[in-house]
């Protein structure tokens, strides 16, 4: 039943004003119970207007309830009260969210034929039982001017008010109060507003959890563009200011971002179920099932809100910097600053003053060859709206012609390029300027690390680049010839620009980048550098701050595929603006004296390029055994063991399937297992965790020309051996079967011939790498060489880590990788006295 006869009923049961409120109170919870069918049905500024429109008749009903009360059946005419009930703020404006306060001023006239206070309390008091969220003011008419006077933030609210019920002729007498307080000190109510938005908008900022009411590009934002003016022009719409201050579609475009916002802000209070002005992640998923927000999955679908979100206060941030701007020109006027305005004037209607750039509002439409070059040959740290509005008036073209590619790359060699993107970014050019980065505009990162939007994360980026705190990386940017720098600004502005695809957004946005440094006219070294550190932007931090990296493997990882220091110099730097970027205070003393370590110790291990290309190769086989289908079908226990195998010459040497054969035996194997192949030459191969007796082996098979013998250590303490022979064999298969069974006992004895070693064909190495030394040894081939050294190495307990044997030439070439565990390296001279006979 309608509240109006429910409450009529009441009245003319002489019910109590308890009883009354009860029941408006139960009405208005029924009503809120049924507001998110009401929000199905419709959405954005007609919500919130139905909704506004639901209070203003409860608010009516309890003053009608309250002029009963106190008049009974001899109740005069509403306009004979001298009360008038208004709306103010959100309220007033009819944008009043679900849970928004309900802002009221109640205004009067003293009259001695009534008692207005006594009925104001009423209508308070009615109010108040009925539990509604009420900010009101009470004021006679004679206070209006002195109150607007005292406060700025109370001649606000009076300047967004709207009748409710009451005296019209209180009403009226009201307007022209109203006219008054518009008229009183313009510009410093102005200026005041603008500094208290300047303070909000510090306080919050653009973020991906941004503040719908407050933040930057907010509904207050909004408001401010309102409420100048209103008190400007007297207006009581924006849209009546359409060819006066903006053009239909600059209108047009704003109304539609205002209308997401107020969309977004009902359904968070509708899904918070209370007041909530922030889009906080834990409401996001809600928000978006409510708006029906369209995406392939619900990740998606959150994603797109945000962004969507995003985009729309960006497009009111802009549209109110800009005509915020256009209207108060005439109270920041000073006549003495035209000579200097003139005399920065750079450029028809564009001018450079106290590194700040302006522009004028008359403007038509102008070529981005003409703006950019603009751009290129003119410095300034900070622009005006005005050159906003100006280059929102350049016209873009859907392809970037040759000569315009040519213009965009002097912009990398800038010294200020963090305000030239940032001017690109607000005037909504920089994915036309920058394709690569269209797709990653306005997305949120919901890592738990990032606080910007990809985009703006990007240029806080570049920001950091150029305002370096730290002197041994500014030495490091200094070292830098111009095309390095220019080049390694396109890599930091690009470094993300592949997220939001399936493909790791590392190698996505490397081919991004690619292409369009190609087109920039970057050459194809300075190509292949910037995007092997896109590739690897994450490698620095993730190896300083989650890794061991005094490991000599994990530091040679993270060096392999940077081959030179010039790249090591150009990523330390990419990182520093990466952690800059990412927020406030991300960057700490801590952080920097890791990364500064493990540049120290990537710089050491840079001059040993022979480990290095050996670990850039055994880089590119895991990566080719990431992909494979049989790799990846394994028990990720095993996927991991392989991966962790230390031979940078077991990846190099054997084919993906190979190493995923052997792999699967040695996982299965408990002691050990064996195969011997006699095709066109006799091949051993063995796998073992039991110790095995190889100077035996060797020695008991010395009859056979070794070819090639080579060890790897693989995971568990397991190794692969494989023995291959100049020939076949097939008449002793049996008599090998028993040699190789034989060779896992470690007592058996085997006499071998010294064979002829020359000093001077044997090289060690101790510092070969942390956890490796190394001996080569040349020497002509004898039948039990390769026997007799195995049995030096069984005699000195030495454990083979990997061995390369190769015979050419009549020649044997032999390389061992030594495990340093104390019995190779202190011992070094017995060995030698040993394999020389001495």
């Amino acid at each position: 039943m309608d509240i109006k006869y429910v409450i009529e009923e009441l009245l003319n049961e002489n019910a109590d004003d308890l009883t009354i409120s009860k029941a408006l109170r139960n009405s208005i919870n029924e009503y809120f119970k049924k507001l998110d069918q009401l929000f199905d049905k419709t959405q954005g500024k007609d919500f919130l207007v139905k909704h506004t429109r639901y209070i203003d008749s409860i608010i009516t009903a309890i003053y009608k309830v309250a002029v009963r009360k106190m008049f009974g059946i001899y109740s005069p005419l509403s306009n004979a009260i001298p009360i008038t009930v208004i709306a103010l703020g959100s309220y007033g404006r009819e944008q009043l969210a679900p849970y928004s306060d309900i802002d009221l001023l109640i205004l009067y006239e003293e009259t001695e034929g009534y008692n207005t206070k006594a009925l104001i309390e009423k209508i308070l008091y009615i109010i108040w039982d009925t539990k509604l969220k009420l900010g009101h003011r009470v004021h006679e008419l004679k206070e209006i001017q002195e109150i607007a006077k005292s406060d700025d933030t109370i001649k606000t609210a009076l300047l967004e008010s709207r009748f409710l019920i009451g005296s019209k002729y209180l009403w009226f007498k009201y307007e022209n109060e109203l006219a008054k307080v518009r008229q009183y000190n313009q510009k410093e109510y102005i200026l005041a507003k603008i500094e208290e938005a300047k303070k909000r908008r510090h306080k919050y900022p653009f973020a991906m959890e941004p503040h719908i009411k407050e933040g930057v590009g907010s509904l207050r934002d909004a408001n401010l563009v309102y409420w100048i003016a209103n008190v400007i022009y007297g207006i009581t719409s924006l849209k009546n200011l359409i060819g006066t201050l903006f053009n239909e579609e600059e209108y047009k475009e704003y109304r539609i971002a205002l209308e997401w916002l107020f969309r977004i802000r009902a359904a968070l209070h509708l899904v918070a179920k209370k007041k909530e002005d922030r889009l906080l992640l834990q409401y996001i998923p809600d928000v978006a099932t409510k708006l029906d927000v369209k995406g392939t999955t619900p990740q998606k679908k959150q994603q797109n809100l945000v962004t969507k979100t995003l985009q729309a206060m960006h497009t009111i941030d802009t549209f109110s910097q800009i005509y915020t701007k256009k209207m108060i020109r005439r109270y920041l006027f000073n006549a003495l600053n035209i000579p200097k305005l003139h005399s920065g004037r750079v450029k028809e209607r564009l001018f450079i003053c106290e590194e700040m750039a302006f522009a004028s509002y008359f403007v038509q439409e102008n070529a981005l060859k003409s703006f950019l070059d603009f751009l290129v040959h003119n410095e300034f740290k900070k622009y005006d709206p005005s050159l906003v509005h100006y280059a929102k008036k350049v016209k873009s073209p859907k392809q970037l012609a040759k000569t315009t590619a040519k213009t965009i790359k002097k912009l990398y060699y800038k010294n200020s390029l963090y305000p030239v993107l940032c001017l690109l970014h607000k005037s909504n050019l920089l994915a036309n300027v920058v394709p690569p980065l269209k797709k990653v505009m306005f997305m949120p990162q919901f890592d738990g690390y990032h606080k910007y939007p990809v985009d703006i994360h990007s240029l806080m980026c570049i920001k950091a680049l150029e305002e370096i705190d730290d002197p041994h990386l500014q030495n490091l940017w200094n070292n830098l010839n111009d095309e390095e720098k220019a080049l390694l600004k396109l890599v930091i502005l690009l470094h993300d620009s592949g997220k939001g695809r399936r493909q790791r957004h590392h190698d996505v946005g490397a081919k991004l980048f690619k292409t369009y440094a190609q087109k920039l006219g970057f050459s194809s070294d300075l190509i292949e550098t910037g995007a092997i550190l896109i590739k690897h932007h994450t490698d620095m931090t993730d190896n300083a701050y989650n890794k061991d990296f005094h490991n000599e493997k994990v530091l040679l990882a993270f060096v392999a595929p940077l081959k030179n220091k010039k790249r090591l110099d150009m990523l330390y730097l990419l990182t520093y603006a990466d952690v800059n970027g990412v927020g406030n205070n991300v960057y700490t003393s801590y952080n920097a004296k890791l990364l500064k370590e493990l540049y120290t110790l990537a710089l050491e291990s840079l001059q040993r390029s022979e480990i290095l290309d050996e670990v850039s190769k055994r880089l590119k086989k895991e990566n080719a055994l990431k992909k494979n289908a049989a790799f990846l079908a394994l028990p990720r226990m095993l996927q991991k063991r392989i991966l962790s195998i230390e031979s940078n010459l077991f990846f190099i040497k054997h084919k993906t399937e190979e190493i995923i054969e052997i792999s699967k035996i040695a996982y299965e194997t408990d002691d050990y297992t064996y195969k011997i192949k006699n095709d066109d030459f006799l091949r051993i191969e063995i796998i073992r965790t039991t110790p095995i007796n190889l100077g035996y082996l060797l020695g008991k098979l010395s009859y056979l020309d070794i070819v090639s013998m080579e060890v790897f250590k693989l995971f568990d303490n397991k190794k692969f051996f494989r023995i291959e022979f100049m020939e076949k064999d097939e008449e002793n298969i049996d008599f090998i079967t028993h040699v190789i069974e034989d060779s896992f006992d470690m007592s058996k004895k085997i006499r071998l011939k010294r064979p002829i070693i020359e000093k001077s064909g044997i090289k060690i190495d101790c510092n070969h790498s942390k956890t490796y030394a190394m001996m080569s040894i040349e020497a002509p081939n004898q039948k039990g060489l390769l026997a007799y050294i195995a049995k030096v190495f069984d005699e000195f307990g030495i454990d083979i880590a990997t061995a390369k044997i190769h015979t050419i030439k009549k020649r044997a070439k032999d390389l061992f990788l030594i495990e340093k565990n104390g019995n190779f390296c202190t011992r070094t001279e017995e060995i030698l006295k040993k394999l020389l006979g001495e």
